[in-house]
């Protein structure tokens, strides 16, 4: 998981409101029941001594918000008297939860959030096709293509020496307009850094797109004949098709990482190896078993790479006043500072991962811990 939309939370001080809430708009006492639900909140923020001036700051985002239809969530994170990041959740959260802390408790939105894959869809048929993409930060963008061809888009059969010609023409049509919706998905595939580009329609026009697809881009191309362009058609087997190669695309992902994890020979497992390596600035990719009650704390100083287990660690590092805050808030700061990845992992997909946390590295040599000195 890239990181680095967290960076605004990271280049101002704290201390943080951290507020997720479940802002669901699917009942007819929605508006009273959010307004209780937060009520709560600030009186949890009040009771944590927070700044006025940012728990107003964070009600007027959850009083203001555009409401979304069905269950959803909203976390939000203001730091003196300004909200820096907020965002919503495609599901309520876990549990409403209010936090006044040195640093913004984000771990509860990068567990919701789990791995963001970047990607397209095209519905087409002969005349051109409508189009949206979602960049791995969930950025829509659409788009609709109206294919430069609009005469005898249907093979015809009116017999007699002319058949052929009315033949090739439609070919060609469908050809010129398959050649502007393949421009387009490429643009935009480009455009979002895409893994996967699902082509879906009419069967001619999304046998044509996907065979003009450059080949850096054949692999991620996923066609099918779900889906319609007419009006008030049924696109939820589309919409499953989508979801699906989605999640297997971040289940690849995941894979991936344990299986790197794996390969360093206990290299990078623990949460001390990892606070080293973090130290050195060796992580490429943390992995971490999303544990909502977990508890445990770190001590960290101004800088991301100064993060230790000891504040002791931090005195040798020149750190006067270290602080003691959240482990999990401690270690995404320093992922995000080293611009590092985060993997959250299930409890069933990593079960033996000591301290519930590792690190696949981008180098080893005899000083990281557990490869020894030989």
């Amino acid at each position: 998981m890239q990181l680095s939309f967290l960076r605004p939370l990271y280049d101002r001080p704290g201390p943080w409101c951290s507020v997720y809430l479940d802002a669901s708009a699917n009942t007819e006492d929605a508006h009273p029941a959010l307004d209780l639900r937060w009520r709560a909140l600030r009186d949890e923020l009040q009771r944590q001594r927070a700044d006025v001036a940012s728990i107003d700051a964070v009600e007027r985002v959850v009083r203001g918000h555009d409401p979304m239809a069905g269950d959803y969530g909203l976390a939000v994170f203001a730091t003196r008297g300004r909200v820096v990041l907020s965002e919503y959740l495609s599901a309520p959260p876990l549990r409403d939860l209010a936090a006044f802390s040195e640093l913004p408790h984000v771990m509860p939105l990068l567990a919701q959030r789990g791995e963001q894959v970047a990607w397209v869809r095209v519905l087409a048929d002969r005349t051109g096709a409508d189009a949206m993409a979602i960049s791995a930060g969930g950025v829509p963008r659409r788009s609709h293509v109206q294919g430069r061809e609009s005469y005898q888009l249907r093979r015809v059969n009116p017999g007699g020496w002319s058949q052929s010609r009315y033949q090739r023409a439609a070919m060609e049509a469908w050809h010129h307009n398959a050649g502007d919706v393949t421009a387009a998905t490429v643009e935009l595939a480009e455009k979002v850094g895409a893994e996967v580009v699902v082509v879906a329609g009419d069967v001619r026009a999304t046998g044509m797109i996907a065979a003009q697809m450059p080949e850096r881009w054949q692999d991620a191309v996923v066609r099918t004949d779900a889906g319609s362009r007419a009006g008030g058609a049924d696109q939820t087997l589309l919409d499953d098709i989508t979801v699906q190669t989605i999640a297997e695309v971040a289940d690849q992902r995941i894979t991936a990482a344990l299986d790197r994890f794996g390969m360093q020979e206990d290299v990078g497992a623990g949460l001390d190896a990892v606070v080293s390596a973090l130290q050195r600035n060796q992580v490429e990719n943390m992995l971490i078993v999303d544990d909502p009650s977990a508890n445990g704390q770190l001590w960290i100083g101004p800088e991301p790479t100064e993060i230790a287990t000891d504040p002791r660690e931090l005195s040798a590092m020149s750190v006067t006043d270290p602080a003691k805050v959240r482990a999990d808030a401690a270690l995404v700061r320093a992922l995000v500072g080293t611009d590092a990845e985060l993997t959250v992992l299930g409890p069933d997909e990593a079960p033996e991962l000591v301290d519930g946390v590792g690190a696949v590295l981008r180098y080893v040599d005899a000083s990281t811990p557990g490869r020894g000195n030989g």
